[in-house]
């Protein structure tokens, strides 16, 4: 028979060249079995409106779950936050990559918690890969001074490869944000060009953040971000920059006279600050605040979120008709046919997608 100390392991101690080492695994370290008690929608809806951050975090979780039964009590959750929702500002944040969204969202945040007081939630959309469908997640880690404050609240929330679900599940977590009681709401884009329509459908202050000397001047006005933004902001006006700022500044206050006056009646303004060295930043929030105080007085604040209200109305029945389409069983067996006549050179894209629909219709009508 084999002698204890010959064996790989005796006494929780590993044995090499005849000296007993520690052991590569903690033996005293045990694997926790503790787990959340799951909660009922009410106990969610009654934290949240107290305030409880926890169980805020929870609810988001909820609510990006793509699980049904989560969805559905989500969706429980949601309906019954509607009534302590709708008393913030919410305010979006676009630019191109680079811009110093996540930077200028931290001094934002921290002047605006400093000066104006309240409770702050950061809804950060952040990319996935297309060939790992992971997410880096860390805005929170540029968002050093705001990350530190009871009174913030940030959640980075993965595209997962789709903007448009994203987008409805970053509504429906304003909801719940406005219900635990805060009063300002940031949202930032990705920042890749469809992301900010689908922004401004959320929000009632659309912020654009751009940058001097790269050519955005002409690509803002082509991509038809400058009309939806409620104001223009360059960043990284600091050091030798601080010329091609006011320059590009001018460009961008020319070029808005060549757009159609917005609904609300308010003309977007252009103006320069540093995000990292924070100045620029009140005047910037005097220029929010000054168009609120605008919208609420002709009007236009709550026509825009009554016509945001209907729009994601059309969206949400667009979203559940694609996802009834590709989840039936029927599709899902027909799908891979159809992919083979189109590659074939048999059917054409259009023909092969309206005989998948006709027999989708005909398989909802049996």
């Amino acid at each position: 028979m084999e002698h204890p100390e010959n064996n790989e392991e005796y006494q929780g101690l590993t044995v090499n060249a005849g000296i007993k080492q520690p052991p590569s695994i903690n033996p005293y370290l045990k694997r926790s079995r503790f787990r959340q008690r799951e909660l009922s929608a009410a106990e969610m809806v009654e934290g949240i409106v107290k305030g409880d951050i926890t169980i805020l975090s929870r609810a988001v979780t909820l609510v990006e779950s793509v699980n049904p039964q989560h969805q559905a009590k989500a969706q429980e959750v949601i309906e019954k936050c509607l009534p302590y929702s709708g008393n913030s500002i919410r305010v979006g944040i676009s630019g191109v990559p680079g811009a110093g969204k996540s930077t200028s969202i931290d001094e934002f945040g921290i002047h605006v918690l400093d000066k104006h007081g309240g409770k702050l939630a950061v809804l950060a959309i952040d990319p996935s890969s297309e060939r790992s469908k992971g997410s880096i997640l860390g805005d929170k880690t540029r968002m050093e001074k705001l990350s530190q404050r009871l009174d913030a609240f940030i959640r980075p929330s993965p595209t997962a490869g789709s903007l448009g679900g994203v987008a409805r599940k970053t509504r429906e977590s304003i909801i719940l944000c406005e219900a635990a009681g805060f009063d300002k709401v940031f949202v930032e884009t990705v920042g890749v060009g469809q992301s900010e329509t689908a922004c401004h459908s959320m929000v009632d202050f659309f912020l654009l953040i751009q940058l001097a000397g790269t050519g955005d001047e002409l690509q803002g006005i082509k991509r038809g971000i400058m009309e939806i933004s409620d104001g223009i902001v360059i960043n990284k006006c600091d050091g030798s920059n601080v010329d091609k700022c006011h320059m590009a500044a001018t460009n961008f206050r020319n070029a808005l006279h060549f757009f159609p006056k917005p609904e609300s009646g308010w003309l977007p303004k252009v103006l320069c600050y540093s995000g990292f060295y924070g100045t620029g930043v009140k005047e910037i929030w005097d220029m929010i605040y000054e168009y609120i105080d605008f919208v609420k007085a002709n009007g236009y604040f709550q026509y825009r979120r009554n016509e945001q209200s209907k729009w994601w109305m059309y969206e949400t029945i667009n979203e559940q008709l694609r996802n009834s389409f590709y989840n039936n069983p029927l599709i899902e067996q027909k799908l891979q046919e159809a992919e083979k006549t189109v590659l074939g050179g048999n059917k054409t894209s259009f023909t092969a997608a309206f005989d998948l629909l006709n027999q989708y219709f005909e398989s909802m009508r049996s």
